[in-house]
């Protein structure tokens, strides 16, 4: 599991992205686009134990 800042100088230009495809959403569709995001993520990871490690890292973080 990458914890440490793997996207260095592009980790801004990434959140902006990410920020502006949220543009003009309510916050229920955020919501559902991050939960899209999360299944397709979760897809290209395509390790069970792995993305529970992930899952429950994430929840530890909050």
């Amino acid at each position: 599991m990458i914890l440490d800042d793997n996207l260095g100088t592009d980790g801004d230009s990434v959140y902006a992205v990410l920020m502006a495809t949220h543009e003009g959403l309510s916050e229920a569709e955020s919501h559902a686009l991050n939960a899209r995001l999360v299944l397709m993520l979760a897809n290209e990871v395509g390790d069970r134990a792995r993305l529970e490690a992930l899952f429950a890292a994430a929840r530890d973080l909050a």
